[in-house]
């Protein structure tokens, strides 16, 4: 208690001193201005900002302002820090303890200013940008929209091609894919489509899918469908590199590719579909070289990159810009294409799927549609059954008609 009095005491003799000091002002002098001066306040103590009036308004008149350090700009511009971010925005690098074999970005908060096909002159950042979201999403969905539309006008118009070809218990057949080759077939065309599928809602979800399952399940969907993306690539390029060794010998284009170009296959003006063509006509050996084999190898390539699994490339953003460019176009341009050999070999082309599905067709169909391959099997340059096993059934088939058990 008696430190409380204290304390009340102590107060009110401080309240009442300026209070004394303010009842005997001086006098008044009559010749004094009727206006002085306001006094300079004294400067207290902690951090003081320089007063805006003693900046000098010519300050950007300096012959040298363009070219003036962080620290000659805050003596005459305090708070200005333009010459740090110019430099940021430059790409200039500051210090940082990481090793550069660790971080060869470390310390580099903006990439320095290029121009990629299709942007501006930016930083890297947002010339990428401007890429993706300006032509590979626009004109990849209007370039997969245009080959759906395609394909449903010329299903509409031209139907299903070919012509039905039973198969009696008497009736022949040629082996037109082994195990090997369908099992190679199979295999990467279920990568590539888990490919496809993910990397459809990567890119384009967002448009089609977010406003109508909503964010959290998006997102959830977006993350599972990106692991599925990571893991079913090693898988797509392995089955790849098979598949381009395994036919790439049946792809070497010949004299009746030209004929069958200039023909556009038989499927132009209501003309013969029976144009001749090998093993594999022209329009699938343009699909194995244009639509598959080397649009998938930088595929692969520009994905193993965005994986960091090639060393020395995909340390730094550039790489990661550059290789998501490539990736995403050529993959858009290897779905539009494919989705034309997914059309032919299923409801396109009668018999096509069948022949992948069992690997045989009969010799009517090789003939409708592969005259000179069939041409060269009745030959016997090439054998009418190519695997090691053959089905009893199979083997019966193939005895000629003038052939007949002996008893």
């Amino acid at each position: 208690m008696k430190h409380i009095v204290w304390s009340l005491a102590f107060a009110a003799g401080l309240a009442w001193g300026p209070a004394g000091a303010q009842q005997a002002p001086a006098a008044p002098d009559a010749a004094a201005p009727a206006s002085a001066a306001p006094a300079v306040p004294s400067a207290t103590g902690g951090i003081q900002s320089q007063s805006i009036f003693q900046v000098k308004p010519d300050a950007s008149a300096d012959s040298r302002y363009s070219e003036q350090t962080n620290g000659e700009r805050m003596k005459v511009q305090p708070g200005n820090n333009a010459p740090m971010w110019r430099q940021v925005g430059q790409g200039v690098t500051g210090y940082s303890s990481l090793p550069k074999t660790q971080a060869p970005e470390a310390g580099n908060l903006i990439q320095p200013f290029v121009q990629y096909p299709g942007s501006r002159v930016t930083n890297a950042g947002e010339a990428w940008r401007q890429v993706r979201n300006q032509w590979i999403i626009p004109y990849g969905a209007a370039l997969m929209g245009l080959v759906l539309l395609a394909l449903a006008i010329f299903y509409f118009t031209k139907g299903t091609l070919g012509h039905d070809h039973p198969e009696g218990a008497g009736a022949r057949r040629i082996e037109r894919f082994t195990p090997f080759e369908r099992a190679a077939h199979w295999s990467n065309a279920f990568a590539f489509i888990a490919l496809a599928v993910s990397g459809i809602v990567m890119a384009f979800g967002k448009f089609f899918l977010l406003p109508v399952i909503g964010g959290t399940l998006f997102g959830w969907l977006a993350y599972a469908l990106k692991n599925v993306h990571n893991f079913m690539g090693p898988l797509f390029a392995v089955s790849l590199l098979v598949i381009i060794f395994t036919f790439v010998k049946d792809n070497i284009a010949n004299r009746a590719d030209f004929v069958w170009l200039h023909k556009g296959g038989g499927m132009l003006g209501g003309g013969d579909q029976q144009v001749p063509s090998h093993r594999f006509n022209a329009g699938e050996k343009g699909l194995f070289w244009w639509g598959i084999t080397i649009p998938g190898i930088f595929v692969v390539a520009t994905g193993l990159v965005l994986d960091k699994l090639i060393p020395g490339f995909g340390d730094v953003r550039g790489d990661m810009q550059i290789a998501h460019m490539i990736h995403a176009t050529l993959a858009i341009w290897m779905m539009a294409l494919i989705c034309g050999h997914i059309y032919m070999g299923t409801v396109g082309m009668r018999g096509a799927y069948k022949a992948m599905r069992t690997g045989y067709v009969s010799e009517a169909w090789a003939k409708e549609h592969h005259v000179l391959w069939y041409d060269d099997v009745q030959a016997g340059k090439i054998p009418r059954q190519r695997s090691a096993s053959q089905p009893a059934a199979a083997a019966a088939a193939t005895l000629s008609a003038g052939q007949r058990a002996q008893v």
